[in-house]
């Protein structure tokens, strides 16, 4: 029987629509069928424009407003924070299947070489106790130095102790207050019945590997072994091999006409056969948006290379600081680097580069110009500036 073969395109659509990135972003907002449909979504806290994580919503559903988030993580209860590959906001109804992240990360931060820098078990346990007391605490409520040689990365001691008992599901994020977070006890913040379902670690594994191919709509193992980061290559592995029944082997083309192999759904074929082409609308993309994080699978798919350089000496950036990509339909078709001054009520466009071999057409400028008019409006700034650069 031979694979089924997707062409670059419709493979780019999927890709997107499995994203929430395929349909013009706009109707009625559900923003927790929305994180639900991403699975998760990355923390971070530099604003350039807006803190990422509320960019990633609002490029999805122009609806969203920042207070939203904070409603669903401090009052509602229906979102939590804890670790994928990074920081992150994760459905509370997936907290069932965590129950093994909580474990390896445990596990992780006992080894002998991370236990010598952390605080003891009975220094822990008064922070657990003192947050039991007084109720939700941020790191400024306590008062520990940094012990010797003070470096870039290092913590002081309730700090440590702080980011063990969050890592290992003792502690939980009640609410940030400008972005700053503060812990409880994680009883007090994971529903009872939730913390008290008990489903096997190999259930668990089934669910995160089913549940991360369902939101790439294709993967390699590694991707999917990526995608939560909270199973192992080899779990990954035992699991293509024992759900054969619900998969299948595809072949997929590269953005360089290439040809690789994938597992897909069972009901791949079901998936393309239901997507609409992508909506032609211009997005301004976030640079740890889910849909390029992967850089490897976004130069595979769209022949388009990208890295995030805030990190890299300025001499040394080919691009800038802090550059987005332009999506236009499924296509990347440029980069801009643009600021929010909320002193000045400015959406200022530092920096702007059209694609190699993409040509900017009157209406592609427009597209473009809408996109900063809504961002503009979505920071809540007055004006969109063009420097001498950008231009």
């Amino acid at each position: 029987m031979s694979l089924l073969r997707i062409k670059n395109k419709p493979a780019r659509q999927l890709w997107l629509s499995s994203q929430g990135l395929g349909i013009s972003p706009t109707g009625p907002l559900d923003l927790l069928a929305l994180i639900k449909q991403l699975g998760f979504v990355q923390l971070d806290a530099i604003q350039v424009v807006a803190r990422a994580h509320h960019h990633i919503l609002w490029s999805r559903n122009q609806n969203y407003r920042e207070p939203m988030l904070d409603q669903l993580l401090a009052k509602d209860r229906a979102i939590f924070e804890h670790f994928t590959h990074d920081a992150s906001v994760i459905p509370m109804d997936f907290l069932p299947y965590w129950q093994r992240q909580f474990l390896r990360k445990k596990a992780h931060l006992d080894r002998p070489r991370s236990v010598k820098r952390l605080p003891d078990q009975a220094a822990r346990e008064a922070i657990k106790a003192r947050i039991g007391r007084e109720g939700p605490l941020s790191t400024h409520a306590f008062d520990t130095q940094i012990v010797g040689e003070k470096k870039m990365w290092s913590r002081p001691p309730h700090k440590l102790g702080l980011d063990y008992l969050w890592y290992t599901g003792e502690l939980a994020t009640s609410h940030r207050v400008n972005f700053t977070k503060y812990y409880d006890l994680a009883e007090h913040v994971f529903p009872a019945a939730l913390r008290a379902l008990e489903i096997s670690d190999a259930a668990q594994i089934d669910w995160l590997c089913q549940a991360a191919l369902d939101r790439m709509g294709f993967s390699l193992p590694s991707e999917v072994q990526q995608f939560w980061d909270a199973v192992s290559p080899a779990e990954v592995k035992d699991w293509i091999a024992r759900s054969q029944a619900m998969l299948q082997t595809v072949s997929i083309e590269t953005a360089s006409g290439q040809w690789f192999q994938a597992i897909a759904p069972a009901d791949i074929e079901a998936r393309l056969a239901n997507m609409r082409p992508a909506t032609s609308r211009l997005r301004i993309v976030n640079p740890f948006d889910p849909a390029i994080r992967d850089r490897k699978r976004l130069q595979r798919l769209f022949g388009f290379e990208y890295r995030v350089e805030m990190f890299v000496p300025a001499a040394k950036r080919v691009w800038g600081y802090y550059v987005f990509p332009i999506l236009e339909g499924a296509q990347f078709v440029g980069r801009i680097e643009v600021k929010g001054d909320r002193q000045q009520s400015v959406l200022q466009v530092v920096n702007f580069w059209p694609e190699p071999g993409v040509t900017w057409s009157d209406s592609r400028y427009k597209k473009l110009a809408l996109e900063l008019e809504r961002m503009r409006q979505f920071i809540g700034v007055k004006d969109v500036e063009w420097t001498r650069e950008g231009r």
